[in-house]
């Protein structure tokens, strides 16, 4: 097999294109059709993102506007470990139109070098073409590279069937994931949906006012008061400032200095580890600390299921967290108070940090503290309906977390395979093997192909 693959510069398969300058003038936080992919669209490890959106309203170039499908790479990094410096991702095939940035270089294929897309965004996943990225890069705080530098590493390539074969293997996975993703997106969606309903809008309250028809079983419809108090909330229905709701949980951090503190079995979560939204639990962390660690710090154990809120920093990022855990300094544990459920208390948390957005114009918000929790007051249900609103939500909620931990062990796994495969040490067939397995994907698959 070996004397099939040729060895190429990557120069040889595509040339990267620099992206257009868009002004920062037409930039906006208002949701447009048009948006600008920057560096913040790539995922650590490889993939397309998009938490954070920046929108454009100004004239477009049209050589500039991406393809669904074309490979894109990042050419700058803000992080210290240069966490996404040369990865690639594929342009989304959605409804938006997204636009080719700069700072982000467009991969533009050679006709004649036989080279499949899908594959080549795995090849520049792989360790080697990391290492090279990250090895030639420029600058101190930001660091950079160039479309010569990503052009001039060499490798070693399939013939464009064995290229196909491997992209579908990994992009197999890779859709399994997105699939995950979409359905907890929707899920949270729901979850959401119905919260804004029940305790923000008052709907079931509103409808029985205006002698609208029951939108809900007649069980949970008797649960909701036929009218507003001259407060504008639903009779009955006391108001508290959040801090009387929840129980507020502060974090530490161990001394970095002392070694027996970290390294251990015990999750420490700082901003980081912060899930996408849809997927909103954590499951696992960057950094874990030991037994000593957490006793010799101000660090707090919190049970699975509890909210944190990062504080300081990057402000209003939120995540359930799907074990036993400890966290930094800069973020909040949440617990409920009476009977306030742990998926009333995160979209409650949610809720907050949108109200904290619109108050602040758009701007970003510098931080929380419990004085915040205290400020802001919300009217509390009663609780048969806090008790009706967790059991209707835990089924959505018990969903997102398998997919999270589905999608966990499907990442590993391809993480596993893909330097084999990118590198010719493990064949086709064999992968293949491994990839039917996955339909029930368990921590083994991990283990039997290291």
């Amino acid at each position: 097999m070996a004397g099939e693959w040729r060895d190429v510069a990557l120069g040889d398969l595509f040339k990267v294109k620099h992206g257009f300058a868009f002004k920062g003038e037409f930039f906006t936080d208002q949701q447009q059709s048009e948006i600008l992919v920057t560096p913040g669209n790539f995922a650590i490890g490889g993939g397309f993102q998009d938490e954070k959106r920046k929108y454009y309203r100004g004239p477009v170039p049209t050589d500039y506007v991406l393809q669904p499908g074309q490979i894109v790479v990042t050419m700058t990094d803000l992080s210290k470990q240069s966490d996404t410096l040369g990865f690639a991702a594929r342009v989304p095939n959605d409804a938006n139109v997204w636009l080719h940035n700069q700072r982000v270089g467009l991969l533009v294929f050679n006709p004649s070098a036989e080279a499949d897309a899908r594959f080549v965004e795995y090849l520049l996943r792989s360790h080697e073409y990391r290492a090279w990225v990250i090895g030639s890069a420029t600058g101190t705080t930001v660091k950079h590279t160039s479309p010569s530098r990503i052009e001039a590493f060499r490798t070693l390539v399939p013939p464009p069937s064995e290229q196909r074969a491997i992209a579908h293997i990994l992009g197999t996975l890779d859709d399994k994931i997105e699939l995950n993703r979409r359905r907890n997106q929707t899920l949270e969606a729901m979850a959401r949906a119905l919260f804004k309903d029940w305790f923000v809008d008052f709907g079931p309250v509103r409808a029985k006012m205006e002698g609208r028809e029951p939108y809900l079983p007649a069980d949970l419809w008797q649960l909701f008061p036929d009218r507003l108090d001259d407060e504008g909330k639903p009779e009955g229905w006391e108001m508290q400032p959040l801090s009387e709701l929840l129980t507020i949980i502060g974090g530490g951090t161990p001394k970095t200095s002392v070694e027996e503190y970290w390294g251990g079995d015990i999750p420490w979560f700082s901003v980081v580890d912060t899930p996408s939204a849809s997927d909103v639990f954590v499951i696992a962390t960057e950094k874990t600390i030991t037994d000593k660690g957490l006793a010799g710090s101000s660090a707090r154990l919190i049970p699975k299921g509890t909210t944190i809120i990062s504080a300081r920093g990057t402000v209003g990022n939120l995540a359930i967290a799907g074990c036993n855990m400890t966290f930094n300094q800069s973020c909040y544990g949440l617990r409920g108070t009476g009977s306030a459920g742990e998926y009333f208390v995160y979209l409650t948390a949610q809720q907050m940090v949108d109200q904290l957005k619109s108050m602040a114009h758009g701007s970003v918000f510098s931080t929380i503290t419990r004085q915040t929790f205290e400020a802001i007051q919300r009217p509390v249900p009663s609780p048969t309906a806090l008790a009706a609103f967790e059991r209707l939500v835990t089924g959505w909620f018990d969903s997102i977390f398998s997919s999270v931990e589905e999608s966990r062990t499907l990442a590993q796994l391809r993480d596993t395979l893909l330097p084999k495969l990118i590198s010719g040490e493990l064949r086709i067939t064999d992968a293949e093997k491994f990839l039917e397995r996955a339909e029930h994907p368990a921590s083994h698959l991990t283990r039997s192909v290291s």
